[in-house]
């Protein structure tokens, strides 16, 4: 049971870490295709900093998870968020 609920909290931070990559893609982007500015921001060595500005919405499920008195999701949400500080870490 406490592995299935952290598993939904990884899921969930996943989820959430993607929508924030591609709203800061659209956000700082000039054009509007998510793809090419991805590329772009790989070779230009830039996309750690993107994946780490996608990670910010990643507090607020983790926050509500918390509210919510659902700690195991929210641990889940906390270790996929640590595991994207490593990434990028590693990606700079």
């Amino acid at each position: 049971m406490i592995k299935k609920e952290i598993f939904k909290g990884i899921l969930v931070g996943i989820l959430v870490n993607t929508i924030g990559l591609v709203l800061a893609t659209l956000i700082f982007s000039e054009d509007n295709n998510i793809v090419i500015t991805l590329k772009i921001a790989l070779a230009e060595g830039f996309l750690g900093k993107l994946i780490s500005l996608g990670a910010i919405l990643n507090l607020i499920a983790f926050f509500y998870f918390i509210k919510k008195k659902q700690d195991y999701r929210a641990r889940g949400v906390l270790l996929v968020t640590i595991f994207v500080a490593i990434f990028t870490f590693i990606l700079m």
